[in-house]
């Protein structure tokens, strides 16, 4: 059989309960893969992998010198994840990006968090991400983070825990619509049983988000939508024409656009266009050199003129990147208290701030055992595994601790959930985690089932982003029938 020699192991598995008891939502894939013939898993393995590489799915890598672009690794075991328990985590991220919006509303207007006493001021002085030329801003709708894609991790408990949010330009979402189409053709007698909730409208309501934040003076029944993009050597370049593709809207770079006095329009063969809403997959402080770094070839001089005036919409809208720094991540469960008076549903992984004394001794006393990360960086950058570092980045993370303390918290090292994973071998359990997308609209917030569930292929690595050799599975949110249960 299949699964004969899967070790299970220490760590929660996201698709047995025990070895070879796989869990009732799991069963009926498991079943199904063991009925496969000897060598057919792997063939659809291999099968898949040229068909991503025919349309084109690629991620780039900064640095690498083995090249910058490639395919991304793609498994073909995916997640099955019970519908009952996705429930509670969907309750839990909608309840998190609500007061996560209310936060940031917050900071750029009345700070009364801070006034409050319930953040101390320290963080958002001292904070990269917030910037001061967005106060006073009025996104339409009052919503800021319009796309949301906060990463989750499993304990060996078998809880979901936020590990962090990403709110500036969150990605991965194409690889979660194209892994699905991948796996409907592997598995589509799967599918019906175990009745997958679908995922194929999640670029239509995206749309119907950014329609919702258009100009409210336009004429036009249809606002003019764009996506902008760094251009063609940004990592996630390949998400931004897939998801301009399957919008039905422009990709426009930073050169391709110009204001006008009045509107941002884009240069067309046909003279300019004028453009509504722009789905911006740009860092804001490269969006308009007038105000942010006057150094900045990706965005447009003057766009933030037309943004204040509100002839022009942006998701996300400028400055979410304050929900970002991990250090007001720490205070995101105090922010649902505060905000919306009731206790998170989704907790924090625990977190020590190094600016403080007392969590700056702890974590140089217990840098072996911790995991240290920038406040700042995206991409597995920048991070310490502390069981798994030299005694030689040990001292170097040392070093960097006490120089600047603001910009590093440290957590436990969390024993992340596994699941079967083929390698070379056979199949071996790999670490995995999740990032699920959520779309914060006017009227709702949408989230979107299951999300990307990223697997450090590595063996025994913790460390799960393309950019570091991790690879993606799909992930299935599953309302099996209950008589499958056994």
């Amino acid at each position: 059989m299949l699964f004969d020699n899967y070790e299970c192991g220490p760590f929660h598995d996201e698709l047995f309960a025990a070895p070879g008891q796989p869990r009732d939502c799991a069963r009926p894939l498991v079943e199904a893969l063991e009925a496969l013939p000897e060598g057919d898993l792997a063939a659809r393995q291999r099968a898949s992998e040229r068909a991503m590489l025919k349309m084109g799915i690629t991620f780039n890598v900064y640095g690498d010198a083995r090249g910058a672009e490639r395919s991304i690794p793609f498994d073909i075991i995916p997640r099955v994840i019970d519908g009952q328990e996705w429930d509670k985590v969907e309750a839990g991220l909608k309840q998190r990006v609500r007061a996560i919006n209310l936060f940031i509303d917050d900071v750029y207007h009345d700070q009364r968090i801070i006034k409050d006493g319930a953040l101390p001021a320290w963080v958002l002085e001292t904070s990269r991400g917030f910037l001061p030329p967005c106060r006073g801003l009025d996104p339409p709708g009052g919503v800021w983070n319009h796309v949301t894609g906060s990463d989750l991790v499993r304990n060996d408990d078998g809880v979901f825990y936020v590990l962090e949010d990403n709110l500036r330009v969150p990605s991965g979402v194409s690889y979660v619509l194209l892994n699905r189409l991948l796996m409907k053709r592997n598995y589509p007698e799967v599918f019906h049983r175990n009745l997958v909730r679908p995922i194929a409208d999640y670029c239509a309501r995206l749309l119907d988000v950014l329609h919702q934040i258009a100009p409210a003076a336009r004429s036009a029944a249809t606002p003019c939508v764009a996506v902008l993009t760094p251009g063609l050597h940004n990592s996630a370049y390949f998400e931004h024409a897939f998801l301009a593709r399957q919008l039905g809207v422009f990709l426009v770079e930073g050169r391709d656009l110009v204001y006008d006095g009045k509107y941002v329009c884009m240069k067309t063969t046909e003279g300019l266009k004028r453009i509504d809403v722009l789905y911006r997959r740009v860092d804001s402080a490269f969006l308009d050199p007038e105000l942010f770094r006057s150094d900045s070839a990706l965005g447009c001089p003057g766009l933030m003129r037309a943004y204040r005036e509100g002839r022009l919409a942006l998701a996300n809208a400028p400055g979410t990147g304050v929900a970002d720094d991990k250090v007001v991540y720490a205070f995101i469960p105090d922010a649902i208290r505060y905000y919306l008076g009731e206790e998170p549903l989704l907790p924090n992984v625990p977190t020590r701030l190094c600016h403080r004394k007392e969590d700056l001794e702890y974590t140089l006393d217990n840098l072996a055992k911790l995991v240290v990360k920038p406040a700042n960086e995206s991409g597995g950058y920048g991070i310490m595994v502390g069981p798994a570092a030299s005694p030689q980045k040990r001292e170097t993370f040392r070093k960097l601790l006490r120089e600047n303390p603001r910009n590093y918290i440290s957590q436990p090292t969390l024993s992340l959930s596994r699941m079967p994973t083929l390698v070379e071998g056979g199949i071996e359990g790999r670490h995995v985690d999740l990032r699920p997308f959520v779309l914060h609209g006017v009227d709702d917030v949408y989230v979107l089932p299951g999300g990307l569930t990223r697997v450090a292929l590595t063996k025994g690595s913790l460390v799960v982003n393309s950019s570091q050799g991790g690879g993606t599975k799909d992930t299935w949110v599953v309302d099996y029938p209950q008589g499958d249960k056994k």
